[in-house]
């Protein structure tokens, strides 16, 4: 009986440290449990906050990239506004052509006319066979009265052959006049029409690039968002497990919680420049990245407030910098100081390319196969002249204000 007694107390005894040990057991395994979990979050938790400083810096890029689109969309519109302002002149001038070219049409008509009676004046001097002068018709009287009749009528064809002279002269003057005007005109019309055809092409680079400056907000935007969505169902999915492991319930384990990754897209808007080349180089480094390209831009005080240039504008901004005055369109600055060769090339020389006519852009050369000027899809920039478009466009021609 005793050992019977003894047998169940010792069955009681292991039954009950077993029932006890096994709450023992399974508390520590939820309590590494969920410092394993506390330690997901806290990684997440840093990625979120990562996140979080990444979508700022983004969001501050963004910004600028705003304001950027802004004036792009600004000069697309005042550009238009140039280009139908420009066509109004074709028209315009179409127009006055015609109207001069009549006028000289009725001109030339009345010369002809004209022509034919001094031709019949002249025949009625002369006499089969020979010239005779106004001394022969006047020799020729047969008699004192006949002498005087010829004397008068003489007197009024000379006054009137005078007249007509003195009109047929000036008619042709006017012709002259109006066929150069005609002439002048005309090379204004083709020269309008040149530069029409440089407008249309720049208006589709800026479109091209307010596109692609949109698309790359809107990409900046969804990235960040999804990458801190992402995050943020992590870390409550982690929660989750945290609070069933706190109220005692085994969590169940999944691939999701284990060997997770991220990555935060970073911004790469930057807009700096390096400098110390001159105060004419310097003084537009300023404007990368805050800039946009406008026809006749850089010749105002808003203009320059506002970051709007054309290349040639400019260029006549910076030079103005440093107190040297040069021309504000590309014709001017061909001549704005002496010509070099391209291969002696310095820091501060003004160099031209060929784009929708000969010297139709210019910019400042910076060294190093560079050079900085407000170009048509971005602004003020700095542009590699060594390969790619502008060296397939430069023309050679440098001219250097400065020595």
């Amino acid at each position: 009986m005793k050992k019977k007694i003894a047998t169940l107390s010792t069955t009681i005894m292991i039954g009950l440290g077993s029932v006890i040990a096994i709450p023992t057991v399974d508390a520590a395994s939820f309590q590494n449990q969920k410092s394993i979990i506390q330690g997901q979050r806290s990684g997440i938790q840093a990625g979120i906050t990562k996140a979080n400083a990444d979508i700022s810096q983004a969001q501050n890029g963004l910004t600028k990239l705003n304001e950027q689109i802004k004036r792009v969309d600004q000069a697309i519109i005042d550009n238009k506004n140039m280009i139908d302002s420009t066509e109004m002149k074709i028209s315009d001038t179409k127009l006055e052509v015609t109207q001069l070219q009549k006028q000289v049409s009725i001109i030339k008509d009345r010369i002809a006319k004209r022509n034919l009676v001094l031709k019949k004046r002249a025949l009625s001097f002369q006499e089969t066979g020979g010239n005779v002068s106004y001394i022969d018709v006047l020799l020729g009287a047969s008699s004192f009265s006949n002498l005087i009749e010829r004397i008068g009528a003489v007197t009024t064809m000379v006054e009137a052959d005078q007249d007509l002279l003195k009109q047929h002269e000036a008619d042709k003057q006017e012709v002259e006049k109006k066929e150069t005007t005609v002439i002048n005109k005309l090379s204004s019309l083709n020269s309008m029409k040149t530069e029409l055809v440089g407008m249309q092409a720049e208006i589709s680079e800026q479109k091209a690039q307010n596109d692609l400056l949109k698309e790359q907000l809107k990409q900046q935007e969804q990235n960040g968002i999804a990458q801190k969505t992402d995050l943020q169902n992590q870390d409550s999915n982690l929660a989750s497990k945290e609070a069933a492991i706190e109220v005692g319930q085994r969590p169940h384990t999944d691939s999701e919680s284990n060997g997770n990754s991220f990555s935060v897209p970073t911004s790469t808007y930057s807009a700096s420049g390096n400098g110390n080349i001159s105060d004419v180089i310097k003084a537009g480094y300023k404007y990368i990245g805050n800039s946009v390209y406008v026809f006749g831009g850089g010749r105002s005080a808003s203009d320059i407030a506002n970051g709007r240039f054309d290349c040639s504008g400019f260029v006549h901004w910076a030079f103005s910098q440093a107190g040297v005055s040069v021309g504000s369109s590309t014709d001017s600055l061909t001549s704005a100081g002496s010509q070099v060769s391209s291969s002696d090339m310095q820091p501060g020389d003004l160099v031209f390319f060929n784009t929708y006519k000969t010297d139709g852009h210019v910019g400042i050369y910076i060294g190093g196969g560079q050079f900085i000027g407000s170009q048509s899809s971005t602004g003020v920039a700095v542009a590699n002249m060594t390969s790619g478009y502008w060296k397939q466009h430069f023309n050679g021609r440098v001219v250097r204000v400065l020595n």
